[in-house]
């Protein structure tokens, strides 16, 4: 029988270090905080615990934490890269779990409206997600073993385009993680000029500064290729435990041409693997399930043979007729 049992910080963290997890940062004390820091997000019951074992006849098999989004009047949870399981799930046990989980919300806060949450099976209580762009396949590149261990295992053309950044790339590559703290406006400007290059706009600056200010150093880091002094291109990682995310990346139209995003980022990947990293997840490529992203396939792919399969966000509906209208908007919308 699954049974949900509410806990706290504390406990949470201590059980999934006992079992061996890596918990998302998405799913850590840190990264909660700083979504408190965001209007319309807050801790989900964080007076109560707010943290949650899912446990089999007693025995925790998946934590999850969640939270609480308002946005146009209404509420909704999610739990981004949650639940975190112990063992892969079957889709009995998933099904089985998303009931439990589903019946412990809509008693505990009847104002939500669906949850958001990472399924690894399309199951029969879920939904494409109303937003975001989820994806069910991602690149994972092994830093360990120092720097030439970590060229050697890319694909040959990851090494061919690196070792030709080396050798004419004239970009210098760093951790600019105290600079990008005082201020992120030279590197702003060229996620701008991503955007408008990409058709995309931007989050405000604000929030590339809030998250930066909350998590760095210990849980996010920033990394950037300059020439002649001018930002070219950048990334922010995250970083829990030995795991890091590059969650937001952007570069200049020249860095292209240069290779300077390939010396970039086989310098961060050397770079994190002497601080003890040994998980480099690129966040993200596209198939058949996520169309959009296959742009990002070229160039993430090259640095490893390896495609890592995730679970992709979903949404589970609780106030059905009200997600149906909310769905139904959405579709007039586009």
């Amino acid at each position: 029988m699954i049974s949900i049992h509410e806990t706290n910080r504390a406990a949470f963290d201590v059980a999934a270090k006992q079992l061996g997890l890596t918990l998302p940062i998405e799913q850590t004390a840190e990264w909660v905080q700083y979504q408190a820091g965001i209007d319309g997000r807050s801790p989900w019951r964080e007076d109560e615990g707010g943290c949650f074992l899912i446990q089999r006849d007693g025995e925790t098999i998946a934590f999850i934490t969640f939270i609480d989004f308002e946005t146009h009047k209404y509420h909704y949870l999610r739990s981004a890269h949650g639940p975190v399981w112990v063992h892969q799930p079957t889709r009995q046990e998933e099904s089985e779990v998303i009931d439990a989980l589903s019946d412990f919300v809509k008693k505990a806060d009847k104002h939500i409206v669906f949850l958001r949450m990472s399924l690894w099976n399309d199951l029969e209580q879920s939904t494409k997600t109303l937003s975001i762009v989820p994806y069910d396949q991602t690149v994972v590149i092994d830093v360990t073993g120092g720097d030439d261990a970590i060229l050697t295992r890319m694909k040959s053309r990851g090494r061919r385009d690196v070792r030709k950044a080396l050798r004419e790339c004239l970009a210098i590559c760093g951790d600019e993680t105290n600079k990008a703290i005082r201020s992120f406006a030279d590197y702003y400007n060229v996620m701008v000029e991503t955007g408008n290059r990409d058709g995309f706009t931007p989050a405000p600056l604000s929030d590339y500064e809030d998250m930066i200010r909350a998590l760095a150093p210990d849980h996010v880091r920033v990394f950037a290729a300059r020439v002649d002094g001018v930002v070219s291109a950048w990334s922010i990682v995250t970083i829990n435990d030995d795991h890091a995310v590059r969650y937001y990346a952007a570069m200049r139209s020249d860095a292209m041409r240069m290779h300077i995003t390939d010396k970039l980022l086989y310098a961060e990947c050397c770079e994190l693997g002497r601080h003890g990293i040994t998980a480099y997840d690129l966040m993200g490529i596209g198939d058949d399930f996520a169309p959009s992203l296959k742009g990002l396939n070229e160039f993430k792919t090259k640095f490893t043979p390896e495609i890592t399969h995730v679970a992709p966000d979903r949404d589970v509906p609780l106030h059905k007729v009200f997600y149906t209208t909310l769905a139904a908007a959405k579709k007039l919308k586009k």
